[in-house]
């Protein structure tokens, strides 16, 4: 090869070996994208078999905040008394029979079996925001016996096998009307909760923790032609579209509403920093269903991706404690 022909192939050489050097690594791979989708008060029956037939259509996982007096009939209403009450009340009412009871409990077991995060919303639905640590740690009492207790309680006979580690693996709360106070949180970890899902933030955030506790907040997300924001849930959509009264004839409406809020929100954080999206569900059927049948339309698109989680509340923070004990295992 000419002298000049081999300085030049040596020079082309050198510079790709340079090009190589100072070329751009490989972009960080994201992060599954999380939704954390929820239900309060879990109270009907057939609302409990419809969601876990969307868990099972779409591999999602879901937190159901139950409320503790749907476990007590008329006839045992009265084993619960509300902070600073008297026994038997409850804002929400209870459970119509025994019947209803035994069924509510199977449906308890059966999400717990599949993998489903079993959460309280207290019991009575009171709302909390003038109450004392003392008066919190009585309702979580409360809410602990009565569950446990349920089988006994309400004299049904036949107490699943597994049913006391359901209640033991029951560690995270969300406060009826979403109404925290300081003393809450002194409470919860004391009561020996892991999460509190009753905060409000103005977007998609992620948790903090504090004191052992991590805290979530549901998002307020942009809805509607105006793009004001709402809190990422049924009850406040409900309100937003019909003022809290059923206009079943704008269902369609209210439900197509609903489903661009949520994928917009869902869509953001996907391309973006994929902080978790929360979205939660009450089991009354709202404007005849409208917020339901968004959450199925969603969830049947997005959950079911190889690169978004819907999981549960539990789950979520489960992994993020497993991830601060390796750290700390393998710290100097």
């Amino acid at each position: 090869m000419p002298r000049l022909s081999r300085a030049v192939a040596f020079s082309i050489a050198s510079l790709a070996a340079a090009g190589a050097a100072v070329a751009d690594p490989p972009a960080p791979v994201k992060p599954k994208q999380a939704v954390l989708i929820s239900f309060d008060s879990a109270r009907d029956i057939s609302q409990w078999k419809r969601s876990r037939a969307l868990a099972q259509r779409t591999g999602a996982h879901f937190t159901y905040f139950v409320s503790c007096v749907f476990l007590l009939s008329p006839e045992t209403r009265k084993q619960y008394t509300a902070p600073g009450g008297t026994s038997g009340k409850s804002n929400i009412g209870f459970a119509a029979s025994k019947q209803e009871i035994a069924d509510r409990l199977e449906q308890i077991n059966l999400a717990a079996s599949e993998g489903h995060d079993i959460g309280s919303h207290a019991c009575g639905h009171f709302d909390g925001k003038d109450w004392n640590k003392a008066d919190w740690l009585s309702e979580f009492g409360s809410f602990k016996r009565i569950l446990e207790n349920a089988y006994s309680i309400n004299v049904i006979t036949f107490e699943p096998a597994g049913w006391r580690e359901i209640v033991r693996k029951t560690v995270g709360f969300r406060a009826p009307y979403l109404s925290a106070n300081k003393a809450l949180y002194e409470a919860l970890p004391t009561a020996g909760y892991w999460f509190d899902a009753s905060g409000v933030s103005r977007g998609p955030a992620r948790p903090s923790s504090s004191d052992g506790i991590t805290r979530f907040s549901l998002p307020q997300i942009p809805e509607g032609p105006d793009a004001r924001r709402v809190i990422a849930m049924d009850y406040n959509l409900y309100v937003r579209h019909s003022g809290g009264f059923e206009r079943p004839s704008q269902a369609d409406e209210f439900a197509n509403r609903t489903y661009d809020a949520f994928r917009a929100a869902f869509d953001a954080q996907y391309q973006g920093k994929r902080i978790p999206l929360e979205l939660g569900f009450h089991f009354t059927l709202m404007n005849d269903g409208a917020y339901w049948n968004a959450l199925e339309r969603f969830a049947g698109e997005v959950c079911t991706r190889p690169d978004v989680e819907c999981l549960s509340y539990r789950d979520y923070v489960s992994r993020r404690r497993d991830g601060e004990k390796q750290a700390s295992v393998g710290a100097d």
